[in-house]
């Protein structure tokens, strides 16, 4: 079989530049293979899968960092393929054929993505099984109810830091920060959550020179966190992955506990601000929002269609040698799971502008079975946190011009710098009254399906297993319920809608 790969890392095929050469910045490498890393690669991410789309089809041989060969799935039957056959395309990054061979050092930049854990996300058959039912099992055990309730406390206090200012850049402010406090009450260390916490969690990701570092740092603090729970058990999803038939290691359990945070984290925290963008940047998508025609949820779904979290991800390794798309794959060889370019397959959607409301074929979580187990808990975080801004803030307007908007990332990626905003200011709100709710009820799965509810519209039937509790009651807001803010456009049906919905009518 051919392969494009006639480079290799190390190989003599053709002068290599040194790391320190600008030739290393262009969007160009050995064998004539474009980049997924770099200036060119991180300015248009989009421009780069329509290029690699049209010179080589639904797969495309491509570089990642230090040159390293690897094939990106841009198509999405394809994608949906490779996910779900694991008997030919394996979780197991030992099988990586560049690894095998010394190609990609232990300090590569992308090593915390690719270095094979304990976990269920690199393991399959009978292992996989029993390391993701410890986590599926932890997860049912959480009270979707009072999670939610968290989220909207901690969404409530990151408000209250900055609603008299007028004034906020709601990545740094609140995208960044809500996720995290949320993961670290669920897992069981609200004590550890911190601003270099933060910062770590988005940099082991980003294949930057201290991702190494950072991920050491979080690996510290879950170690740390699981000698507790062994000593002195509590109800949280540390102590129940500890105390779990399946019998974990320390070592499994705080490997998975980084894979739960840091996944839940970052896809989280690029959902919030790139709904939160569309708020401020689309008057279509607002007025549609705010005017009570799309809900939340929706509006959220809508974006993990157009700004997936994860653009790909890292990876597959072929068990033998096969065939992909039209390629030629040889057994070793590493494949992306494309989701950003899969989700704009034109094969799925010939038309972009169509919404994509109540669709969920989209690839943001992956598919098959290593598909995301934690999605609903950032689907919750998001819809929950956009809310309660929103309801806070109802007058939110972009505080610089659209053009003046700037993204970061790598080939995993893509976030927005900031997203500076400005609102009439007001007042903080009493949040600290009652006790925050305990996370440890279990609870039917369906409950993690946050959905505003049902508003009044011609005449789609409403989604199953999407309606709240009470979804499609009419009449005024119950005693006791937050008052309305006023909206500075569209009808204030939508929030009388979430409002009833917090309380539970």
């Amino acid at each position: 079989m051919t392969t494009p790969f006639q480079h290799e890392p190390g190989s003599a095929t053709g002068p290599v530049p040194p790391p320190q050469c600008p030739a290393h910045g262009m969007g160009i490498g050995p064998g004539g293979l474009r980049r997924l890393y770099g200036a060119e690669a991180e300015a248009d991410p989009t421009g780069l899968y329509e290029k690699l789309r049209a010179e080589h089809g639904t797969v495309a041989p491509v570089l990642l960092h230090e040159d390293v060969p690897a094939w990106l799935v841009l198509g999405h039957s394809e994608n949906l393929h490779m996910t779900r056959t694991p008997s030919q395309f394996s979780r197991d990054s030992r099988r990586w054929r560049a690894l095998q061979d010394g190609s990609v050092a232990p300090d590569h930049p992308l090593a915390p993505l690719f270095t094979w854990q304990p976990v269920c996300s690199f393991a399959e058959g009978a292992e996989h099984e029993r390391l993701r039912g410890a986590v599926t099992d932890s997860m049912g055990r959480i009270d979707t109810r009072g999670v939610r309730r968290h989220i909207n406390r901690y969404s409530n206090r990151l408000v209250n830091d900055f609603c008299r200012a007028g004034r906020v850049e709601l990545v740094s402010q609140f995208a960044e920060r809500l996720p995290m406090m949320v993961m670290c009450a669920i897992i069981g260390m609200p004590e550890e959550y911190n601003d270099r916490l933060v910062q770590a969690a988005r940099d082991m990701t980003r294949g930057s020179e201290t991702a190494v570092a950072s991920n050491a740092y979080v690996i510290g603090a879950l170690d740390r966190l699981v000698q507790r729970r062994r000593a002195a058990p509590a109800e949280d999803f540390a102590s129940w992955l500890v105390e779990h038939p399946a019998g974990l290691t320390d070592k499994e359990v705080s490997e998975h506990l980084r894979v739960v945070l840091i996944v839940a984290y970052e896809t989280t925290t690029n959902l919030i601000a790139n709904v939160l963008r569309m708020v401020l940047t689309d008057p279509r998508f607002r007025a549609r929002l705010s005017g009570g025609h799309m809900t939340v949820p929706e509006a959220v779904e809508q974006t993990l269609w157009d700004e997936p979290p994860f653009t790909s991800v890292l990876g597959r390794w072929a068990v033998g040698d096969t065939e992909l798309g039209g390629q030629q794959i040889k057994a070793g060889d590493a494949l992306i799971v494309g989701i950003a370019p899969a989700n704009t397959d034109p094969a799925v959607r010939p038309d972009l502008t169509v919404n994509m409301e109540g669709n969920r074929a989209h690839m943001a979580f992956s598919s098959g079975p290593h598909e995301c187990p934690g999605q609903d808990i950032g689907r919750a975080i998001a819809d929950v946190g956009v809310d309660a801004l929103l309801m806070r803030l109802p007058d939110l307007e972009l505080g610089v011009e659209e053009s003046a908007l700037s993204w970061a990332g790598n080939f995993m990626s893509r976030h927005l710098v900031d997203l500076p905003a400005g609102f009439a200011p007001t007042a903080e709100q009493e949040i600290d009254a009652e006790p925050l709710p305990a996370v440890s009820r279990a609870r039917s799965r369906a409950d993690w399906q946050v959905s505003s509810p049902a508003v009044h519209r011609s005449p789609v039937p409403p989604q199953a297993g999407h309606a709240p509790d009470g979804a499609g009651t009419t009449g005024p807001a119950p005693a006791g319920a937050a008052a309305i803010p006023a909206q500075r456009s569209g009808p204030s049906r939508l929030w009388n809608a979430v409002v009833r919905w917090w309380s539970g009518h």
